[in-house]
């Protein structure tokens, strides 16, 4: 038995303290991507307690054919989401609008590394800010590509959208990036 499935069925179980540890476990998954989406903490705080209310009423329905954290990460993905639409703020923007073609995805593994690019505290304050301003859905993607470390396969699961789409995302992203930060990161803009 795996870790995940001894931990949902004492949960499940409501055996003293495993539903803490669970929320202890996917807490910063959680706020990376809730925080990403909707940029107000106490929007994010609210809709964090929200997505573990959920967690925790729907997880009897929760089957492992993913990780936990990946079904964690869609719950907390769609709530996000729904508020998001309910203030009517735009998630993503429509393909084409800065003219790259639409093959932009296959190059999402283009040999940038963001981590080592920002080893300074000021560029990593800059990056920051500049992620801050990518729209919700590349924020949140950004996140979970660099800072959660999922791979591509276990985004599309979390966010319901295809493969291709994070990639093309993830690239667009990327770039919207070098082109903020240009000389800064030491790549070219």
């Amino acid at each position: 038995m795996s870790e995940d499935q001894e931990l949902v069925q004492a949960v499940l179980a409501r055996a003293p303290g495993a539903f803490e540890r669970l929320v202890a476990r996917h807490q910063k998954l959680v706020w990376h991507l809730v925080y990403r989406m909707v940029q107000h903490p106490e929007d994010a705080r609210e809709l964090c307690q929200d997505v573990f209310f959920r967690v925790h009423e729907r997880l009897g329905q929760y089957r492992f054919e993913s990780s936990l954290s990946t079904w964690i990460g869609r719950v907390a993905f769609n709530v996000a989401g729904r508020h998001l639409e309910k203030k009517r703020l735009p998630m993503q923007e429509a393909f084409g609008e800065d003219g790259e073609g639409e093959a932009a995805w296959e190059q999402v593994a283009d040999g940038f590394d963001l981590e080592s690019a920002c080893a300074d505290r000021e560029t990593m304050g800059l990056l920051q800010a500049a992620i801050e301003r990518l729209p919700a859905l590349q924020r949140t993607l950004v996140t979970l590509y660099h800072l959660e470390e999922l791979g591509i396969g276990e985004i599309a699961t979390v966010t319901g959208l295809p493969e291709g789409t994070v990639k093309n995302y993830l690239f667009r992203a990327r770039s919207r990036l070098r082109q903020q930060l240009g000389t800064k990161l030491g790549v070219a803009a």
